[in-house]
């Protein structure tokens, strides 16, 4: 059984209503999140203030789910069908590290930005760039995080945590900047994977944009290769048409007055 159309469109049009709002506070909280590790010597109250908005944004998102929720007439269903929100939305309550707060706010932006994208090709462009600048920033601010006051750690400014992170990303792996700390590995470990994944994505794309260019000519020459045929097939069949036509007009035969007898005239008996 399906979900009622009434129902289905109360969700899309609250998904519509929300969807820039939401995308507003994803930006609002890249920045809550990079001001106190970019900023380290900041005022107390500006981490207390990012540490505000995040669980703001947060419980924005969280109050989103409920509401498409509540919207949606099979639930279960809903749930099923957006894992990464629903975890995104629980992480935080499980247990509530900062960096789980980074993690779900990207798993909610990319669900949203996802939602926004009008095609499948845009969704999935949308989707993998958004992956990729995302990994690479708060992989940066991440890695900078819990490696800045690491006795034996090398990563000490931003500038060194995204050409970390670049590196990682890219499966490069120069060597010269890495994580000493346990959970600076996990960071590590996690960007390797995301990397590659990406890096498939990305080359799946942009043959797949190659394949459809070479398809989208192949058709257009077969759509002229048959034009050009059936041009030529209703030539032939209007030769045809004229050459009967003549054989038609030569197998008549002439009037008989051309002869010098006409109708009504008896020939001379003998």
């Amino acid at each position: 059984m399906s979900e009622t159309p009434s129902g289905l469109h109360q969700r899309e049009r609250w998904e519509r209503r929300t969807q820039g709002p939401l995308l507003a506070l994803s930006l609002l909280f890249a920045a809550a999140y990079a001001v106190p590790i970019v900023l380290p010597d900041s005022d107390p109250w500006v981490r207390e203030a990012g540490r505000a908005v995040e669980w703001g944004v947060w419980a924005a998102f969280a109050v989103d789910l409920a509401i498409r929720l509540h919207l949606s007439p099979r639930k279960l269903r809903f749930l099923r069908e957006n894992p990464l929100a629903v975890l995104a939305v629980a992480l935080p309550l499980l247990q509530p590290l900062r960096l789980l707060r980074l993690v779900s706010g990207l798993l909610l932006a990319g669900h949203r930005a996802r939602l926004a994208a009008a095609t499948a090709q845009i969704r999935l462009t949308t989707c993998v760039a958004g992956s990729c600048a995302g990994l690479l920033l708060f992989g940066s601010l991440a890695v900078l995080e819990v490696e800045r006051t690491s006795p034996e750690g090398n990563i000490r400014t931003f500038g060194d945590a995204v050409w970390w992170s670049f590196t990682t990303m890219t499966t490069v792996g120069y060597g010269d900047l890495a994580p000493t700390t346990g959970l600076g590995r996990v960071l590590a470990v996690g960007l390797m994977l995301s990397g590659i994944a990406l890096l498939g994505v990305v080359t799946a794309n942009i043959a797949a944009w190659f394949i459809s260019q070479f398809d989208r000519e192949n058709a257009e020459e077969r759509r002229q290769t048959a034009a050009i045929d059936e041009l030529t097939a209703e030539v032939r069949a209007l030769r045809a048409e004229l050459a009967a036509a003549g054989e038609d007009r030569a197998a008549v035969p002439e009037p008989a007055g051309r002869n010098g007898g006409g109708p009504g005239v008896s020939s001379p008996r003998s």
